[in-house]
């Protein structure tokens, strides 16, 4: 019994002294942390501190292909800047490519698709007419393959946006009648979304905030956007601001049209569901239908067509 409470008397101390030294680090660690800080809110950090502390992609690589493609983008024709812009901004402006951008990225993946079938050409016996006729193409594919891209990505925005439309309309609605004025409304819908919809309402709403008037503002939007329905919006929306219609009223119809528009959308792509099942019931399912049904008699048709002739 001794023995036992000797043992109890050792771990009861054992475990208070852990204790006491859990508690002294954990209390140093508190004051290391709390002069850390103190330290770092004294002391503002230099720019080259804060330089080194972005990533090597962000410092190194990003600025010098930015470079080089400025620099290509130079050379590039000049022809169709307008239209690239336009592209660029409907897109949402990917990457925060500028139009120079854009067309170095076009020159560059010319120069290395070309360079990529030249060099596989070489390791062929084909004649040079052929090399030259392969790498031309490779040349002019690689030239519109980022334009491809390109609208590729401005349909698919245009389709986020009209998909996001009714929804973005019926919440609109919601807010305005509870109390809200539109641009009120338009910072809550860019809030609770993230949809290329609600990026365009927060544009909007920094725009008139910089001194546009809503009509300038809302005009931007519907050229941005490149959206039949929206540009719909916009007119409606200007015109009742100039006649003093209310915009509550506005906003309730329009969310019903939106809602019409989007079932009747719905619909017909349910038609075109047949039409376009028809293409791979033919040419894949139907094939596999008929070698499962008529392969096995085969072998009795040629063995009758092979009595047949004897």
């Amino acid at each position: 019994m001794q023995g036992i409470y000797l043992i109890s008397i050792a771990v009861a101390v054992s475990g208070a002294l852990f204790a006491l030294l859990l508690g002294l680090q954990a209390r140093s660690r508190t004051r290391s942390l709390e002069e850390s800080r103190l330290y770092f809110a004294s002391t503002a950090p230099s720019l080259e501190e804060v330089e080194l502390s972005r990533p090597f992609g962000q410092r190194v690589v990003r600025p010098v292909l930015a470079a080089i493609l400025n620099v290509l983008g130079r050379l590039a024709p000049q022809r169709n800047i307008e239209e690239i812009q336009r592209k660029l901004i409907t897109a949402g402006r990917p990457n925060g490519w500028t139009v120079a951008d854009f067309s170095g990225l076009r020159l560059l993946s010319a120069l290395v698709c070309g360079s990529l079938a030249f060099s596989l050409l070489l390791l062929t016996d084909a004649s040079a007419l052929y090399r030259i006729l392969l790498t031309t193409i490779s040349l002019l594919l690689g030239f519109y393959l980022p334009l491809f891209w390109l609208n590729g990505r401005v349909r698919a925005r245009q389709r986020a946006i009209l998909r996001a439309l009714p929804d973005g309309l019926d919440m609109l609605n919601i807010c305005v009648g509870a109390g809200l004025g539109f641009n009120a409304a338009l910072v809550r819908v860019g809030e609770r979304w993230d949809t290329p919809l609600a990026d365009e309402f927060n544009r909007v709403v920094t725009e008139m905030q910089l001194g546009k008037s809503r009509r300038e503002a809302l005009l931007g939007l519907a050229e941005r956007t490149a959206v039949p329905e929206v540009e719909s919006f916009v007119a409606t929306l200007i015109q009742a601001d100039q006649l003093g219609v209310s915009i509550a009223k506005v906003l309730r119809t329009q969310a019903e049209q939106m809602r019409i528009l989007r079932r009747q959308r719905a619909e017909e792509m349910a038609r075109q569901a047949t039409i376009k099942m028809l293409f791979p019931l033919v040419f894949l399912i139907f094939p596999a239908m008929l070698a499962v049904l008529l392969g096995p008699a085969v072998p009795q048709l040629l063995r009758t067509f092979t009595n047949l002739g004897r």
